[in-house]
């Protein structure tokens, strides 16, 4: 039985990783110690966005750990994912996405950026929120981000479980032990994705057994 929230999430990104090295990258992260996998690709078809859903089920299964689909509830219904990942601007949602799936086992979570938005998940019954940006990340460039001391104090306030996004490695993990975290390139351009994983899981965990 999973964990209802993650430890550590793989967010994919297939206009910078694909092919077979990107499912290299995932198998080897999912034995590393990712437990779940939030398919993120705002560019797909829904064909290709489907083929590539069904591809991650399966690993994801074999390695007992979790699928999420950012927005796509049609496609998480067709591969049987175990979650649906809402933007902010979606957050009121929450609710109508939960009653759609009909599944107390299906999970539904948001992405936040302040407490306003942390509130608003909480009041709309996500399960929990990714928090962002806690780092300065590639992606955006000399964007305002929160850092730790913010992130832990929203995080900290909030009435359900949040996760660090946004700028995380194996470099900076450490200042975020025992928090939960999500990340993409940490990840998938590691040379190892399993030793990363494994560096990470302990930060977000404490666990080093």
């Amino acid at each position: 039985m999973l964990n209802s929230v993650p430890q550590l999430i793989l967010i994919t990104d297939t206009t910078r990783f694909s092919g077979e090295l990107f499912f290299s990258a995932v198998q080897q992260a999912l034995r590393g110690g990712v437990d779940t996998v939030l398919i993120r690709e705002k560019h797909l078809t829904s064909a290709k966005l489907l083929a590539l859903a069904s591809q991650l089920r399966q690993m994801t299964q074999d390695a007992n750990a979790r699928l999420i689909i950012h927005t796509q509830a049609d496609i998480a219904c067709a591969v049987d994912a175990d979650g649906i990942h809402l933007s902010s601007a979606d957050i009121a949602a929450v609710a109508s996405i939960r009653q759609w799936m009909n599944d107390p086992g299906k999970t539904v979570s948001v992405s936040c950026h302040n407490a306003e938005e942390l509130q608003q998940a909480n009041v709309y019954g996500a399960d929990f929120a990714l928090l962002s940006p806690v780092f300065p990340t590639a992606s955006h460039p000399g964007a305002a981000h929160l850092g730790v001391e913010i992130f832990e104090k929203l995080a900290s306030k909030a009435a359900l479980p949040v996760l660090a996004l946004g700028g995380i490695d194996t470099n900076n993990c450490h200042r975020l032990e025992g928090h939960g975290m999500a990340v993409i390139s940490a990840l998938l351009d590691a040379k190892n994705p399993e030793l990363a994983a494994q560096r990470l899981y302990i930060a977000a965990t404490g666990d080093i057994g």
